[in-house]
């Protein structure tokens, strides 16, 4: 039984799910917009949204708690820009768009952007 179980496996083991969200939030933080199936982009917004809000901090000690998950140049960019374009901003950074099935094996879609 699950009782209250948060987040989603992904069919992936507790490192490759790991790393999995940590590339996909990277490509949202560089890019402002991704594309993936519906479950990862439930699972990368809900990573994302944290990781923002500690990033709306900007000091060292979130910088080094970022550090943790990514690199040097997406923690600046993360400081930076992002934390400040959501200062005023108490969540909901990310939307969720469904966009339909893959052509190729029909998984649902999704497009996760950045709230301007």
């Amino acid at each position: 039984m699950r009782k209250r179980v948060k987040g989603r496996k992904l069919s992936r083991k507790e490192g490759q799910r790991k790393a999995l969200l940590r590339s996909l939030a990277r490509a949202l933080f560089l890019k402002e917009k991704i594309k993936t199936t519906e479950a990862k982009a439930k699972e990368v917004a809900r990573f994302v949204e944290k990781q923002i809000s500690i990033a709306k901090r900007g000091d060292l000690s979130s910088q080094r708690l970022l550090l943790r998950h990514f690199s040097k140049d997406v923690v600046k960019k993360l400081v930076e820009e992002i934390g400040k374009r959501y200062k005023e901003r108490k969540g909901g950074y990310t939307r969720i768009r469904k966009i339909g099935p893959r052509k190729n094996d029909g998984a649902k879609m999704a497009l996760v952007e950045m709230v301007k």
